[in-house]
């Protein structure tokens, strides 16, 4: 719980657009988006546990699980906004890319994760302007 404070309290502290969601909004909103992750991820990594799936399908999901991971440690902990720019955007290569992956066989994992999609475009376009704002 320090840690939501400290990171809560880390974002009310930068100079943000007007256009910025409240620091509150990010938990309940992650917390829906990591459920369809959860979800959609488990299938992907359970389909290649039994061997239903090649490694090539599931290196975009394993990608996205580390840089969406490292985003906050590097945002927050080492307050270091470039890094965590260059990350939020390998956050959402790597999305746009396991949708590709999965857009023949598992079209619902794609269309799932649209919210993640359209939450991670908005969150980087976010992290660019909170950059320029407080260079």
């Amino acid at each position: 719980m320090n840690n939501a404070i400290n990171t809560m309290s880390q974002y009310a502290d930068y100079i943000k657009p007007t256009w910025a969601p409240p620091s509150w909004l990010f938990g309940p909103v992650w917390s829906v988006l990591y459920t369809i992750i959860a979800i959609s991820f488990g299938y992907i990594f359970y389909r290649y546990y039994i061997k239903k799936l090649k490694e090539g399908v599931v290196l975009p999901f394993a990608l996205n699980l580390i840089f969406n991971a490292l985003y906050t440690p590097i945002m927050f902990g080492l307050g270091n906004m470039v890094l965590a720019a260059i990350d939020i955007f390998l956050v959402w290569i790597t999305i746009v890319w396991f949708m590709k992956v999965v857009w023949k066989k598992y079209r619902w994992i794609a269309y799932a994760n649209m919210p993640y999609l359209l939450w991670v475009s908005f969150a980087t376009v976010l992290q660019l302007t909170i950059l320029y704002l407080n260079r």
